[in-house]
């Protein structure tokens, strides 16, 4: 049985067969809606989600499955007292293939453990969010051609945005890429992640002001702040401001630049930049379906299905 538990999981030439298929599905939808007829995705959200859960969910409807599933523990026998592994069990009698998130880290290696079907990681806690990074990469890719050489400013809450950490580990695979990690001292990238940046020789630097290398940057990801990883009220309020992204900030940047985020957004981009063509969070939501929709169709491909053809 495969899980995508972590982007590591893949190899780069997965992910880039991944990306093709994904972008195949972009272009041409039609040939793929009723690839998945006749099998069942559970979406199993333990942690609030809009984008990620439905783009799972439209995801499978667009190929012509079904979902089930709940959006929050809330409505789940875990309000009971059940443990995640016994739900899991449970749940994967019913379903072809999960996709879980979970507030804490590591949650779905445990699932993973116990599951008949395959397990995708839709991010646990402040670790990885695999599928965002396969959204991102794809988008990269599709605004700037390919990913060797970038340069990437990574802006806001480094040390708790797991779609961040899923970035910097998939990026960094990649030849010539260097990155610009803006955040308060506070909010740096954890250790472990610069200790790997330097181990493998990859070029990163520790800015606090984004205006100083907006210039220079391919990509700006911007990130919010997260209330709910800070466990001081104090501290969110302090930092929650630090980074605002608006459209006289964006004139110092190039034309070459795009403007991600993996969203929701508070604050932290204002909506004025929203019509600047070099802002293309909206795009990243629409590619993040396909993208999901290429990952289901390989994993349940991999893991006894068959491979989802074209319609003619």
């Amino acid at each position: 049985m495969r899980h995508l538990i972590d982007i590591s999981d893949l190899s780069v030439a997965e992910i880039d067969r991944l990306l093709d298929l994904g972008e195949d599905m972009l272009r041409r939808p039609e040939d793929y809606r009723r690839s998945q007829q006749g099998r069942i995705l559970a979406t199993l959200f333990f942690e609030p989600s809009t984008r990620t859960r439905l783009s799972f969910e439209s995801a499978m409807l667009s190929m012509g499955g079904s979902v089930l599933g709940f959006p929050s523990p809330d409505s789940s026998s875990t309000a009971k007292g059940e443990s995640l592994q016994d739900t899991i069990r449970t749940v994967s009698c019913y379903c072809d293939i999960i996709a879980m998130r979970h507030p804490k880290e590591g949650a779905p290696i445990a699932a993973a453990m116990k599951s008949e079907v395959p397990i995708i990681n839709a991010g646990d806690g402040g670790h990885n969010h695999p599928t965002q990074t396969l959204t991102d990469l794809m988008t990269i890719r599709l605004e700037k051609g390919g990913f060797e050489g970038l340069t990437l400013g990574l802006c806001g809450d480094l040390k708790f945005g797991r779609t961040v950490h899923s970035l910097v580990t998939a990026m960094s695979r990649y030849p010539g890429v260097r990155f610009v990690l803006i955040a308060p001292p506070e909010l740096r990238l954890p250790g472990y992640l610069t200790a790997f940046l330097r181990e493998k020789g990859i070029p990163y630097e520790e800015v606090e002001h984004m205006e100083d290398v907006l210039p220079r940057l391919d990509i700006l990801y911007m990130t919010r702040v997260q209330r709910e990883r800070f466990f001081n009220e104090a501290d969110y309020v302090r930092l929650k401001d630090t980074y605002v992204l608006t459209p006289d900030k964006l004139a110092l940047a190039g034309e070459g630049l795009r403007v991600m985020h993996p969203l929701p957004r508070v604050n932290e981009i204002s909506p004025k930049v929203d019509d600047d063509p070099r802002a293309v969070y909206f795009k990243q939501v629409r590619n993040g379906r396909y993208v999901r929709m290429a990952l289901i169709t390989r994993m349940l491909a991999e893991n006894g299905g068959e491979e989802a053809g074209h319609e003619h």
